[in-house]
C-alpha cells in the first residue's frame, strides 16, 4: 500500500481504480479533504432587490434591445442548454406511494380517476392498457388505481418512472402531446435560430437515456423543422465520469463495497460545467427541461429571452471594449474611472476597497482581471413560494474581498444564525435557472469555465447504499459556486415566464392544460 500526501493510503488498486474514473491522485485527496474539513456556509451580506441587485428594464428600453438582439443573431453564435438527464422518478413520488397503498384512501383514490382525463398522455396510457387487453373503463369501475398506476410508471406500460423528463409527454395539441424535449425543440426555433436559420441546442443526458431521446428526435426533427422553417444543429451528452465524486463512510473515510473497492457517485449538476464549457458557441440560454410552456403561452418567454440576451450583449460589448483598451496599455485617467464606474455600476464587480489607492498600472491590472471573466445575465422572478434559492449579495471568504451576486440554495445558508436565516427570509426574489451566458472572451476565444469555479460551495449529503450510510459529495452547482466567479447581473422577468414541472400534478396546472 502507498501513503498519499493526505494519509488516505491508497493501495495500488484503489490508483488503478481512481484513474479509471478519470481523476487524479491529488482530486482524490482533494474530495477527501473536504469531507474531513467539512464545507463553510456562504456569508448572505443582504438580499438582492430591484435596484439593489436587481435590474428591470424600462418599458421604453425594450424596443431598442429586440432590435440589437436582431443584430447579435446575425453575428453570434447562440445556442440553447439544456440540463435533461434527471429521471422522473421524484415526480411520481405521490403516485408511487398511492401504489404502494401508503397513502390510499377513498379520497386520493377518486381524486386520481377524477383527475387522469385531464393528462395529455391519457391516450398514450389507454392504447398501453389495451394492448395488454384491459380496458381503463373497466379499471375506473373496479377502482383498480393499481393496474392504472403501473400501466403509467412501469415497463408494463408507458414506463414513464424509467424515463427522463425529456421523454414526458407535457402538452396536448390537437395534433397530439408534445414531449418536453420537442418543447424546448419549438423554443429554441423561436429565440436561438441564426442568420442562416439554424437552431442550435444541446441537452445533457444519462448514458441509459441516449437511445430513447435519439430515437424521438429521428422521429419529429423533420416535422419541426418544416413547421417552424428552420434547420435545427442538436448536440446531446454525457455526463463526464471525471466528474464522479468519491462517497466517504461516517469515519470521513473512503467508502467501500462488499468487495472493498471505491465508490464513485454521480457529481451533481455542477458536472454539467464541463458539457457547457465543451459547446461551440459565443451565447448560451440555459433552461431547465422541466421549465416550458404551450405555445399559447410562449410569446411572453421568447421577448423575455431576447431581451436577456440583447442586455447581454449591450454589457459584453462595453466590457470587451474596456479590455482592448486595458490589454493595449493605453487609456487615461479618465477612463480608468470609467471603466471602474461600469465594473461595478453594471457588472457588480466586487474592486478591492484600497482601489482608489492603486497606482495606475496596479488599477489597469485590477479592471482586467475583473472584466475579463464570463458574462451571466441571469432572469429572476417575483418570489411565489416556489422552493429552490434565490439571489444575495454575498461576502467574499477574505475579510478585504467586496460582497458579489450570487444565487444561493438553502443547503448554502447557516440556519443556526439567526441574522442568516432573516436575510433569507427577506428574499424577493427566486431563481427559476433563466440564464444566458457569454461565455468567450474580447478575443473571441472559449473561457476555461472550470478556473472560475468556488470549490468550498460545494455540498455533502448523507445517503445510503444497500443500507449502508455513507456521505456524498456533489460538485458546485451549475448555477451556483460553479459560476461563482462570473460576472453576474440579475434583471427582473415575468413570472409568466416560469411553468415548471416538478410534481406530475403541476401538469394540471392552467398554464399547461389546453385552452
Amino acid at each position: 500500500m502507498t501513503e498519499s500526501a493526505e494519509g488516505n493510503g491508497w493501495s495500488d488498486r484503489d490508483r488503478v481504480r481512481i484513474a479509471a474514473e478519470g481523476l487524479s491522485v491529488a482530486e482524490a485527496d482533494r474530495q477527501m479533504a473536504l469531507f474531513r474539513q467539512g464545507l463553510s456556509p456562504v456569508r448572505l451580506n443582504r438580499a438582492c432587490r430591484v435596484g439593489d441587485g436587481i435590474v428591470v428594464l424600462a418599458e421604453k428600453e425594450r424596443p431598442e434591445l429586440l432590435r440589437l438582439y436582431d443584430e447579435a443573431v446575425r453575428t453570434r453564435r447562440l445556442m440553447k442548454f439544456v440540463p435533461a438527464s434527471g429521471g422522473a422518478t421524484r415526480m411520481f413520488q405521490e403516485w408511487y406511494r398511492l401504489l404502494a397503498g401508503e397513502e390510499s384512501t377513498g379520497e386520493s383514490r377518486a381524486r386520481f380517476w377524477g383527475e387522469l382525463p385531464q393528462y395529455p398522455f391519457f391516450p398514450d396510457l389507454k392504447a398501453a392498457l389495451g394492448a395488454q387487453g384491459m380496458d381503463l373503463e373497466n379499471l375506473l369501475r373496479a377502482d383498480n388505481v393499481e393496474a392504472a398506476l403501473e400501466g403509467i410508471l412501469t415497463d408494463r406500460g408507458l414506463g414513464y418512472g424509467l424515463l427522463p423528463k425529456a421523454l414526458l409527454k407535457f402538452h396536448a395539441y390537437p395534433e397530439g402531446a408534445r414531449t418536453a424535449l420537442e418543447e424546448h425543440l419549438v423554443e429554441a426555433a423561436l429565440y436561438a435560430r441564426d442568420g442562416q436559420d439554424i437552431s442550435r441546442l444541446h441537452f445533457t443526458l444519462s448514458p441509459e437515456h441516449e437511445k430513447p431521446v435519439r430515437e424521438l428526435l429521428a422521429s419529429v426533427t423533420e416535422s419541426y423543422e418544416a413547421r417552424w422553417d428552420t434547420a435545427f444543429d442538436i448536440g446531446l451528452s454525457m455526463q463526464d465520469r471525471a466528474t464522479n465524486t468519491l462517497a466517504a463512510d461516517p469515519a470521513c473515510r473512503p467508502f467501500r463495497d462488499a468487495e472493498g473497492g471505491l465508490v464513485f457517485r454521480p457529481g451533481g449538476h455542477g458536472a454539467l460545467l464541463a458539457n457547457l464549457n465543451a459547446l461551440e458557441a459565443d451565447i448560451v440560454f440555459v433552461k431547465n427541461i422541466d421549465n416550458c410552456a404551450p405555445d399559447r403561452l410562449k410569446a411572453e418567454t421568447v421577448v423575455w429571452k431576447r431581451l436577456l440576451a440583447a442586455y447581454l450583449w449591450t454589457l459584453q460589448e462595453e466590457s470587451f471594449a474596456a479590455l482592448r483598451l486595458l490589454d493595449g496599455d493605453d487609456g487615461t485617467e479618465d477612463d480608468l474611472q470609467r471603466i471602474a464606474a461600469f465594473a461595478r455600476g453594471k457588472l457588480n464587480a466586487a474592486l478591492p476597497a484600497c482601489f482608489g489607492e492603486l497606482s495606475p498600472a496596479q488599477r489597469r491590472r485590477s479592471l482586467f482581471e475583473k472584466l475579463n471573466r464570463p458574462l451571466r445575465v441571469c432572469g429572476m422572478v417575483k418570489n411565489d413560494g416556489e422552493p429552490g434559492g434565490g439571489p444575495f449579495w454575498v461576502d467574499g471568504r477574505e475579510e478585504q474581498d467586496g460582497p458579489t451576486l450570487q444565487i444561493v440554495e438553502a443547503f448554502q445558508v447557516d440556519w443556526d444564525s439567526p441574522s442568516q436565516k432573516g436575510i433569507w427570509a427577506s428574499s424577493t426574489h427566486f431563481n427559476p435557472v433563466d440564464l444566458v451566458c457569454g461565455i468567450r472572451n474580447f478575443r473571441g476565444e472559449p473561457f476555461a469555465l472550470g478556473t472560475f469555479v468556488d470549490p468550498q460551495t460545494a455540498s455533502l449529503a448523507r445517503k445510503s447504499d444497500k443500507g449502508r450510510p455513507l456521505l456524498a459529495l456533489e460538485r458546485p452547482g451549475l448555477w451556483n459556486g460553479s459560476m461563482a466567479f462570473w460576472n453576474t447581473v440579475f434583471v427582473e422577468v415575468p413570472l409568466s415566464t416560469f411553468n415548471p414541472v416538478k410534481n406530475v400534478t403541476d401538469l394540471l396546472r392552467p398554464q399547461h392544460l389546453p385552452d
